[in-house]
């Protein structure tokens, strides 16, 4: 009788949890098109809810929201492999330099790596995946389920995706445009259908080393977050303010004004940046490429990381002009609550890999990249 009791419970657990699957995925994707997705470019991948794969295409002004097929959390990769570069461009026949890492997600449902790699020669962008084993595989996107996603142009040309998250049920993007106002961000409303357009805006950020108020620079990194029960968008810009922008409240073709909260070091590029928890805190870990190692370098290498408070993204007060620098006089710390990390000195791509790692690809000096598993900070 318990047994039966036992079973009937696991096969009800089983069934919820097969709903859940079901409605995560009818938040993400109301309806998809089945056919091939013509990539012009893939600037950029993150993955939505239930691992629906996101391909930020600049060429294409649009963003492909792709199905892929649900599946339990596989082994993650507990070894460090290097030359990732060449294993990479050996799979789609080219040599180690023949191939560019454009960029590197992690699938949070399968702990699966997804890269989207630009071909040398031909400049096919192309999309490939690593297991937990080493092994490499190819996304086929001949035949799959889809949504393309077009980005509303306003008259000024999309020049490129910087990049694209989730954020509760909208899809976001940064992009750059050839005109004045050249800082966009996109938001879409899921559940996203076939051939849908969403809402750009304009984006104004006071751009704390400069001591003005910008609107050229596209952000290239953001992170939705949740402040008082609103919904925000965390982006870094060049130089490097981090600012958030409301969600909330939007209209279509509307400028918005940013709040900068925090300046990591003028001259750098920010490049990933996402939320961990770590010993019941909660923190943001970005990496950056510095434009002047040479003469001003940060560390042993141009790429160089930073874990904040998240909390920092909090402030109403100190913004703009009262943001908080992390160094004073251009060199030396200025507050303990932005910390540089030395062990991911050289790292170039980075995204979450489960609570407690990131997935990181780390350059060489001789040009190599290999691919580690490293602690969250």
């Amino acid at each position: 009788m318990k047994r039966q009791v036992l079973f009937s419970l696991a096969c009800f657990a089983a069934a919820m949890f097969a709903a859940d699957a079901r409605s995560a995925y009818a938040k993400a994707l109301a309806a998809t098109t089945l056919g091939k997705v013509e990539l012009k470019s893939a600037d950029v991948l993150a993955f939505g809810p239930e691992g629906t794969l996101l391909i930020g295409d600049g060429r294409a002004a649009a963003i492909f929201a792709v199905k892929t097929e649900a599946s339990k959390p596989q082994a993650k990769l507990a070894g460090e492999i290097k030359g990732i570069n060449a294993k990479l461009a050996a799979a789609v026949g080219a040599p180690a330099d023949g191939i560019e890492i454009v960029d590197l997600a992690v699938n949070p449902e399968t702990n699966v790596a997804y890269f989207a790699v630009r071909k040398q020669d031909d400049k096919a962008s192309i999309v490939l995946t690593l297991d937990g084993a080493g092994d490499v595989g190819l996304v086929n996107l001949d035949s799959v389920d889809y949504v393309r996603v077009a980005l509303p142009t306003d008259g000024a040309p999309i020049t490129k995706i910087t990049d694209v998250a989730w954020a509760e049920e909208k899809l976001i993007a940064a992009a750059g445009a050839s005109e004045e106002f050249a800082s966009k961000i996109f938001v879409a409303p899921a559940p996203l259908k076939p051939d849908m357009s969403g809402e750009l805006y304009s984006a104004e950020t006071f751009h704390v080393a400069h001591n003005k108020w910008e609107t050229k620079a596209p952000m290239s990194t953001i992170m939705p977050f949740q402040e008082g029960g609103k919904t925000y968008v965390a982006g870094a810009f060049a130089c490097t303010p981090v600012v958030k922008y409301p969600l909330e409240s939007l209209s279509a073709g509307a400028h918005v004004k940013g709040m900068s909260v925090l300046e990591l070091g003028s001259g750098n590029r920010p490049l990933d940046m996402f939320t961990y928890r770590k010993d019941g805190n909660e923190f943001v870990l970005a990496n950056t490429f510095r434009f002047h190692h040479e003469k001003r370098p940060f560390g042993p290498s141009p790429y160089w990381t930073v874990k904040f408070e998240r909390s920092l993204l909090d402030e109403k007060e100190n913004i703009n002009e009262k943001a908080l620098k992390r160094l004073k006089n251009g060199a030396d710390p200025a507050t303990d609550r932005v910390v540089m990390i030395d062990a991911y000195h050289g790292v170039t791509q980075m995204d979450k890999l489960g609570e407690s790692e990131a997935l990181v690809l780390r350059l060489n000096a001789d040009k190599s990249l290999d691919l580690a598993v490293l602690p969250l900070p």
